[in-house]
């Protein structure tokens, strides 16, 4: 590897120690407040992955992340903890294939529309399930504490990262980039254009569904409504976009002040978390189009330019 690829894993490696040593600070809503950052920040991550190369807009995010609560909440009494999560990888893997397999020829709003129309799915799918057994939610009752969660979350960032990473500098990778530009020269140049996106999918939705087995314990008692609610989709999509898909690290840049900012609002307005939503997808279109990772290339772009003339 080359020494710019050594220090950005090296500048990451310290960045992922800094923030282990959060719950250190034995503050309740400090460490609250990082798991959600953190659960999101893997989330967007993911979501990038498959969404910024290929320009396909999923919305299925919270019917992955609802599956893997589920494998939780559903398994504890018969398994380890420990072998729920990557069964709950495994299940949102093949999920995700099959979705990908059906639908990834579709594009635009097709796809947009199919995605967010699986969550819906899946979540009249469990609920019409627990009313037909008499069980309307399910507890899961373990020993896990914020900061456990946290901790659990940070591994799986710094693995999703990895990830990500190696997947930049492989020929999925490039791949992934020509289909993103057209996807038809990617076709005439013999890139298996299917395949291709339905690997990245997979990925997207076992880390989706990884996600939801971690924070499984969190919720103490699941039930469809909460697990497979469309708000988380459109959370993970706008926190993506405004950090910006171009980089790996964007989504990061994105997570972090809108959950401040949605943190503040729902507490002093929740009734007003829609209205967010909302401003937020027409902040983007129209002013950060490239989300803050465009707005700084731009900025620097301009600023080389300068130089250059001077």
């Amino acid at each position: 590897m080359k020494r710019d690829d050594w220090n950005k894993l090296g500048w990451g490696g310290a960045l992922i120690g800094v923030a282990a040593l959060l719950p250190l600070t034995g503050d309740g809503y400090l460490i609250s407040l990082g798991v959600t950052i953190a659960m999101y920040t893997v989330l967007a991550t993911s979501w990038a992955l498959f969404s910024g190369p290929t320009h396909y807009i999923s919305l299925a995010t919270a019917a992955f992340f609802g599956v893997g609560t589920y494998v939780t909440g559903s398994g504890l009494d018969y398994m380890s903890y420990w072998l729920l999560l990557p069964l709950a990888g495994v299940i949102g893997g093949v999920l995700a294939a099959l979705v990908g397999l059906a639908t990834l020829r579709l594009s635009g709003v097709y796809f947009v529309i199919f995605t967010l129309g699986l969550a819906e799915m899946t979540r009249q799918a469990v609920t019409w399930y627990q009313n037909q057994t008499g069980h309307k939610g399910t507890y899961v009752l373990t020993d896990f504490t914020d900061q456990d969660i946290y901790w659990q979350l940070l591994v799986l960032a710094a693995l999703v990262f990895l990830t990500g990473w190696a997947i930049g500098r492989s020929r999925l990778g490039f791949a992934l980039r020509v289909i993103g530009d057209d996807e038809d020269v990617a076709r005439h140049v013999g890139i298996n254009t299917a395949m291709s996106k339905v690997a990245l999918f997979v990925v997207s939705g076992s880390v989706a569904a990884i996600v939801g087995a971690i924070i499984a314990p969190r919720y103490v008692y699941i039930e469809p409504s909460t697990a497979f609610t469309p708000m988380l989709s459109f959370q993970v999509v706008i926190m993506a976009l405004l950090g910006g898909t171009g980089r790996l690290w964007g989504p990061l840049v994105g997570v972090i002040p809108f959950t401040l900012l949605w943190e503040a609002i729902s507490s002093s307005f929740p009734n007003q978390t829609t209205l967010l939503l909302g401003l937020s997808f027409l902040v983007i279109v129209y002013f950060l189009p490239g989300g803050f990772v465009g707005l700084y290339d731009r900025l620097k772009g301009r600023a080389v330019k300068r130089s250059a003339l001077a």
